[in-house]
């Protein structure tokens, strides 16, 4: 058969081949992975809780070789909208809620966040922009009332407590687009426009109420907005009864002050824009009111005209506004450059370390900001409710603390001889 063959290929023409390597055959073999279940006893039914079994189906295979196959598990995915957590981690029912998808093109995430970061828009709408789980949770435990909110994963609505979204306007926004909008670094997806807190209107958490001082804070042209929002988190941190803000200061509710507060705004009365003649409406009778200072005693005790700079009366501004309200023929309305020729008053108060004993009954501390320092209105308030300035040392040489540091240390330090006092 050998030579049959051989001769077959030669009158063909064809050219015998010859392997040198090996072949080898593989079998394929598909496997089915299975996920062992637990036995249910026969007469028993899965309970409401229990993982729904689905039995696989493979291409092809008939129905009757899959009975009595062990079945696959499949776990249900949970209505991540139906299942809240409050800060602490408890579990919390939650209502059903209803959100919304933006579409390719929506304008409206950049629409509202451009004009919920401007103050006119705050001021004429009574909108502010909150970001962050936090701050969010925070304002709407207070009793904020929320309009919009922007979220880039539904499992976001689970930070939040779903009984104060269900009147809201939910709208569900890629990441990328909150991102571009954000004003943090890593932002977390959360996005809301909420109704400008009245402070005579929300809830201040319990623990807060309960740690409340006679200590109120005022503060006078502080400019910066990390510094306000410092200031504001120290006040809480301490246990101040309310925060006065003067005309002259940031907006409280910009967003890089609700974020450096974190919290705060929510936590204790933030009252704003207030003329200096109504600050004493919120101060009872028997209050004192003190100034945060960086001039030593000593340094008032130099003849006139000796001192440094022109910033010599410490924290008061270089620039002050003139202040007549002792004359009958003061107008208030004239300018700076108008009375540069005039003398202006300004009240003689004595200064003290803050370590010494200041805070014995109903207190409120003056903070002025870095630039422009205290207002002449603020000593004349002061005078008004027997306060005295208060000294903080620093090494020679070195400038005036931040005007965030100086608040938390007479803050603390005023926290520290109200709960002495009550002791004794």
């Amino acid at each position: 058969m050998a030579a049959l063959m051989r001769g077959v290929l030669r009158s063909a023409g064809l050219t015998q081949v010859t392997f040198t390597g090996s072949i080898q055959a593989k079998r394929h073999v598909r496997t089915l992975r299975r996920t062992p279940v637990r036995a249910i006893q026969a007469g028993t039914s899965p309970g409401e809780n229990e993982p729904v079994l689905r039995v696989p189906k493979v291409s092809g295979e008939p129905a009757a070789s899959r009975v009595g196959r062990t079945p696959a598990v499949h776990t249900p995915v949970r209505d991540p909208i139906r299942h809240n957590t409050d800060p602490a981690g408890q579990a919390v029912e939650a209502p059903e809620l209803h959100f919304e998808k933006a579409h390719a093109d929506d304008k409206r995430l950049s629409k509202v966040v451009s004009l919920a970061k401007s103050k006119k828009f705050r001021d004429r709408h009574g909108q502010v922009l909150l970001e962050g789980r936090r701050l969010l949770w925070d304002a709407l435990e207070a009793g904020s009332v929320l309009k919009t909110l922007f979220f880039s994963r539904v499992d976001h609505l689970k930070e939040l407590p779903a009984d104060k979204l269900k009147n809201a306007k939910l709208i569900k926004v890629k990441f990328e687009d909150i991102k571009m909008w954000s004003d943090v670094v890593s932002p977390q997806g959360l996005i809301g426009i909420v109704v400008r807190p009245d402070h005579a209107k929300m809830n201040y958490p319990v623990a807060q109420l309960k740690h409340s001082l006679p200590l109120s804070l005022i503060c006078d042209n502080i400019r910066d907005p990390g510094n306000l929002g410092t200031i504001l988190r120290c006040a809480a941190g301490v246990g101040c009864n309310k925060v006065l803000l003067t005309k002259g200061c940031v907006d409280a509710w910009e967003p890089k002050v609700l974020r450096s507060g974190m919290g705060a705004h929510f936590r204790l009365p933030v009252i704003t824009s207030l003329e200096w003649d109504v600050v004493p409406n919120y101060l009872t009778e028997d209050t004192k009111v003190f100034l945060a200072d960086n001039i030593s005693p000593e340094r008032y005790n130099q003849p006139e005209g000796k001192l440094e700079s022109e910033s010599g009366y410490g924290w008061v501004s270089s620039n002050p506004r003139r202040i007549y309200n002792l004359q009958e023929d003061y107008d208030c309305t004239s300018s700076d450059e108008d009375s540069d020729g005039e003398e202006h008053y300004i009240p003689e108060i004595q200064t003290q370390r803050y370590d010494e004993r200041w805070a014995q009954k109903p207190s409120a501390l003056v903070i002025g900001g870095e630039t422009h320092g205290l207002s002449l209105e603020s000593l004349l308030l002061a005078e008004k409710f027997s306060g005295r300035r208060l000294f903080i040392p620093v090494v020679p040489g070195v400038d005036s603390l931040n005007s965030a540091m100086a608040a938390s240390i007479l803050l603390f330090e005023g926290k520290r001889q109200l709960q002495l006092n009550r002791k004794v």
